[in-house]
């Protein structure tokens, strides 16, 4: 039986794990679960799976926690605590679904203590990608990406060298603005952006899918996770969201990674790799299908995904600065302080601004992230 530590358990993926080990009680164990300040799904989960410990991130909210579970897993609080439930000696798998800057920490934890990492969180890889993959190499540790667009890399891959791949496909729907003129963009409401078609995600993902900005993230998070120079990836429009991604080999042969479109099916995979195992999960059904279309990205309606492709090329801490940036800026946008156009042109003040250090070190990293992320608060 495989044992689990997962982090971020009341977020929307980490929801999507529960729901898959639910399916495999005689293979999957949760031994630890956190949550950064949802107390009472946190203890709605350790009252169902009985993991050996329970985590906050906010210390305050200790008590509480304490209070509900009375006794029945051992409960800690705050950031060390997080980190240390991510090196747990007895987990098979860490299941990185915290989001944003403070999966960083932990995940190097994870990836010190030499364990496998599925990662959902694509924010650490994004701002160091570089010390990340050092990090794993040096502690013969794995990172299996949870992300859909490069759950179907891997699997097109199938361990096949970096210097075999011609180019590297990740498609995108368009998000919820595909069909929308620019001019409108400002006066449709959150609800209507955070209207996705084909995905069930968190807010701060779905507005990047309306941005395009996650598209950018995903190309900079697959340009360190599979050794693929930058000028060998490529994001190709899907709106069908049946091809995930698609991998071109040097002698020309393209291999696609195809399901449909449920969180489900790479968090899966993350689980069992590199075997696979039955599931219920809804299959493609071709015959009514229809075509499938693809497009180039329109970087003049979403001039994000352009934004992320200049950061990962200028390199150094300059995508540490794009994340802190975007982070602030949809937060903003989500609490009804900054227009939809106005995210993008925050992220692009704070990177233009933002002074770039070459060799970063993980200090530097997490600095150029906190910088970025102040500044776009401050130009408000």
């Amino acid at each position: 039986m495989k044992k689990i530590v997962l982090l971020g358990s009341t977020g929307s993926v980490g929801r999507n794990v529960l729901e898959v080990v639910r399916c495999y009680p005689d293979r999957f164990r949760i031994i630890g679960i956190s949550s950064n300040e949802n107390v009472s799904l946190l203890a709605e989960q350790a009252e169902e799976f009985k993991p050996q410990i329970a985590v906050l991130a906010d210390k305050g909210l200790y008590p509480d926690l304490k209070q509900r579970l009375r006794g029945k897993c051992e409960i800690r609080a705050g950031e060390n605590a997080l980190r240390e439930l991510a090196g747990t000696e007895t987990a098979d798998t860490v299941f990185m679904a915290v989001s944003g800057t403070a999966a960083l920490m932990p995940l190097v934890s994870a990836l010190e203590a030499g364990k496998t990492v599925a990662l959902a969180s694509k924010e650490p890889v994004v701002s160091a990608g570089k010390i990340i993959t050092d990090i794993a190499k040096r502690n013969s540790a794995r990172i299996l990406p949870v992300d859909s667009e490069h759950s179907a890399i891997l699997q097109c891959l199938a361990g096949r060298r970096s210097e075999e791949v011609g180019k590297l496909y990740i498609t995108g729907s368009g998000g919820p603005l595909k069909d929308r003129d620019k001019e409108e963009f400002d006066r449709l409401s959150v609800q209507e952006i955070l209207s996705h078609p084909k995905w069930k995600m968190g807010r701060k993902i779905t507005v990047d899918s309306a941005t395009m900005m996650n598209k950018g993230l995903e190309v900079i998070e697959a340009r360190w996770l599979f050794d693929v120079p930058p000028d060998r990836i490529k994001v190709v429009i899907h709106p069908e969201a049946i091809i995930h991604s698609m991998v071109e080999f040097i002698d020309g042969t393209v291999s696609a990674g195809m399901f449909c479109p449920d969180m489900r099916f790479p968090i899966l995979r993350s689980l069992v790799y590199p075997d696979i195992i039955a599931s219920d999960l809804p299959r493609i059904d071709f015959s009514s299908l229809g075509s499938l279309s693809f497009s180039e990205p329109d970087t003049d309606r979403f001039p994000a995904l352009r934004i992320a492709v200049e950061a990962l090329l200028e390199g150094g801490t300059a995508p540490a600065a794009l994340n802190g940036s975007d982070q602030a800026a949809v937060r903003l946008f989500l609490d009804g302080k900054l227009r939809f156009t106005d995210i993008v042109e925050k992220v692009r003040g704070a990177v233009d601004k933002h002074r770039v250090i070459r060799d970063p070190s993980l200090a530097d990293i997490i600095d150029a992230e906190a910088w970025a992320f102040e500044e776009v608060l401050r130009s408000c």
